[in-house]
């Protein structure tokens, strides 16, 4: 299976700590770059996230989103610093004697350290999340793989459209060779000289040589059945599939330079639209 690198996942976590909602996108990209966001509380986690997405994953520009919401039922046990508390009230009677104000209970609890609440277990949280971001991960190879299934479904279609342009010109050959001899005889006739049938039999192969496209034409076929062959194997093959689509359009633009008549013109305009449709979604496969 071929895998596609543009793709995205979502997943949401709950537990009596809260709900936590993991993200994946992915764009293409010629290495493998990720960008992990998450709160502060969670940073510790990064590299733990990096080498699961080195693990599985090949190329690709990947973003990693976690939202965590807590959930405020699961408030542990409020305690009050009774010292601190003490002296913060020492300290607004005072304030009270000299400006003959009222002291409000609610400003004493919410000076920081007055009022503290049990924090959340943190390792059981990232156990949850790690959990989660496991099962993210692989929807998110389930969405590249299928991507990947439909932009494998379009190459086929297209090798089997160039392999049917490559039938087109082989058809034509044996009729651009007759029209060769004719087009030659003609000019000869015209010149009103006597003909040479060795030097014309010379002529025509040396013809036939540098325009002759079979070669091409058998390069092409050869293409085709390696790509096919490749995509057939799968895994992280899009660098290969580019170099084939090289070769691929090496062999239209030689086909191309030798044309001859307005069918193998058009048959090699049509190669490179193919050649270029493939090539394009090319660069989204791992």
């Amino acid at each position: 299976m071929i895998h596609s690198m543009t793709a995205y996942a979502r997943r949401e976590i709950k537990g009596e700590w809260g709900t936590g909602t993991w993200e994946i996108r992915s764009v293409n990209q010629r290495y493998l770059e990720t960008f992990i966001r998450a709160p502060e509380q969670f940073r510790g986690m990064e590299p733990v996230i990096r080498e699961r997405l080195r693990k599985h994953l090949q190329r690709g520009k990947v973003e990693v989103f976690l939202k965590f919401a807590a959930n405020p039922a699961h408030v542990g046990e409020l305690t009050i610093n009774e010292s601190l508390a003490e002296q913060l009230i020492k300290s607004a009677q005072w304030v009270q004697n000299q400006s003959n104000g009222d002291i409000n209970p609610v400003d004493i609890l919410r000076w920081p350290g007055v009022m503290e609440a049990e924090e959340l277990d943190m390792d059981s949280v990232n156990t949850a999340l790690i959990a989660g971001f496991d099962q993210v991960i692989e929807d998110f190879k389930q969405a590249r793989g299928d991507e990947g299934a439909n932009l494998q479904e379009m190459i086929a279609t297209r090798l089997d459209a160039i392999l049917e342009q490559v039938t087109i010109v082989e058809g034509h050959l044996p009729e651009i060779a007759k029209w060769q001899r004719e087009k030659l005889n003609q000019k000869l006739e015209e010149l009103k000289t006597d003909i040479d049938e060795s030097r014309l039999e010379q002529e025509l192969i040396y013809l036939a040589q540098k325009q002759d496209v079979a070669e091409e034409l058998d390069r092409l076929k050869s293409h085709v059945k390696e790509t096919k062959k490749i995509l057939t194997k799968g895994g992280a093959c899009g660098r290969r599939l580019d170099f084939m689509m090289q070769e691929f359009n090496r062999e239209a633009n030689t086909l191309a330079s030798k044309s001859i008549n307005s069918d193998i013109t058009n048959a090699a305009v049509e190669l490179k639209v193919l050649i270029e449709q493939m090539r394009e979604q090319i660069q989204n496969i791992e």
